[in-house]
């Protein structure tokens, strides 16, 4: 399908006008607050998971909210995909989703003072607070949709920022884990004000975005490339004497597909690898005798920082051909049997040293293939279709993430 991915003869469009500088790089700062922000709501509510497990010992929370979260994120953006993405409201889906962000991190800790108190065992709050959680994987479907189809649209380095920021997100999630424990004793009560810290967090960084994300809008570099994007748009439409609606738009979306599979093929393997070990694998099922409970907190912070440095190792070097990149993602399936010899092989590998240093990997490995196929996906197709390829390659990611987190149940089983 030549006309969904990078033809021959690109459409041409005529731009008065040079590209403006990205004065004191304020635009790449945005972009990567708002990476920070659109992962912060569930990094905050996965921190919180010592109190719920507190409150609700029968149940299974991390790995019941990863299901309840992913799973509504997917339903959610598979209805944008198929009927919203062309229509370009990314600013409405963005705005939607950090004011919906913001609401659940208000519910969560009001539902704890006026109705749950401490308590242990009250169902219900377990009940309201895993609709919550749906509405924020509702929420996470509008926000990162919308802002992958943004980024997908400009340069290279937007979509870098972005991706990095999710990284940050999860590291600025573990040092405030690392700083409740330390500050508050390991009680119902200190439990419960880490849960408060995490979520008072977020909802500072969440107003911060929506500032910030419409702050963007009046920036030179983002109407310059909003003008080259409206160009690009009236163009194609003037050469097909109409606008993509209805089964036209399905025919588009259908080659926009077939033009991302193997970045998505990629981007789903990537996902299921790592969320079928990480968090669950490491929060519950590997122990030290040294370490005690700062084990798995440790462990998460080790992920999250070489996430970050994957993430940010594609400012340095990004390779062009995204075959690479799927080789690599196929070859981490070795964690697999490298993380069960760590639970059943030779003494030595049940160590603290070979399980740090192999979440390590899995981080730093997550974090460069996941901002390579991100980056590179959107510039397989014709720029009037970018964002809607953000859009699309980002349905992929929430498939990865969902199957991720129904496969870790295995470790629990």
């Amino acid at each position: 399908m030549e006309a969904f991915g990078k033809p021959e003869e690109p459409l041409l469009v005529v731009i008065s006008k040079t590209e403006p500088n990205d004065s004191y790089n304020l635009a790449y700062i945005i972009f990567f607050t708002l990476g920070l922000g659109s992962l912060l709501p569930w990094n905050a509510i996965i921190s919180a998971v010592d109190y719920f497990s507190y409150l609700y010992p029968s149940t299974a929370v991390d790995r019941i909210f990863a299901v309840v979260y992913m799973l509504s994120g997917l339903v959610s953006l598979l209805v944008i995909v198929v009927f919203f993405a062309q229509k370009r409201h990314a600013s409405f889906r963005i705005n939607f989703g950090l004011s919906v962000f913001i609401s659940g991190l208000l519910i969560i800790p009001v539902l704890d003072l006026v109705y749950v108190k401490g308590q242990i065992g009250l169902y219900a709050g377990f009940d309201v607070t895993s609709v919550v959680v749906a509405f924020s994987g509702l929420a996470d479907s509008f926000m990162q949709g919308g802002l992958f189809g943004v980024a997908g649209e400009l340069p290279e380095r937007y979509m870098q920022a972005v991706v990095a920021g999710t990284a940050a997100s999860g590291v600025l999630a573990s040092i405030l884990r690392i700083l409740a424990k330390a500050m508050y004793p390991q009680n119902p009560d200190g439990l419960r004000k880490s849960a408060n810290l995490y979520f008072s967090v977020g909802i500072v960084v969440m107003v911060m975005c929506v500032v910030f994300y419409n702050i963007a809008q009046t920036l030179p570099v983002m109407k310059y490339y909003s003008e080259v994007k409206t160009k690009a748009i009236s163009e194609d439409e003037r050469l097909k004497k109409g606008s993509v609606t209805g089964s036209d738009w399905r025919t588009t979306l259908w080659g926009i597909v077939k033009s991302v599979k193997s970045y998505g093929f990629g981007i789903i393997l990537i996902y299921v690898v790592t969320l079928s070990i990480f968090p669950g694998f490491i929060t519950e099922d590997v122990h030290s005798q040294s370490l005690k409970d700062w084990y798995p907190v440790l462990l998460i912070a080790n992920y999250n920082v070489f996430d970050l440095v994957g993430k940010c190792l594609t400012a340095v070097f990004m390779p062009e051909d995204e075959r690479i990149a799927v080789c690599g993602c196929v070859a981490r399936l070795l964690f697999y049997p490298l993380f069960w010899c760590c639970l059943h092989g030779p003494m030595f590998l049940r160590t603290e040293i070979p399980v740090m240093v192999l979440t390590c990997l899995l981080g730093l490995t997550n974090g460069y293939l996941i901002s390579v196929l991100m980056i590179l996906a959107p510039k397989a197709v014709q720029m009037q279709h970018a964002e809607a390829a953000g859009t699309v390659i980002t349905l992929f990611l929430v498939i990865g993430l969902a199957s991720g987190s129904v496969l870790a149940w295995f470790w629990y089983i």
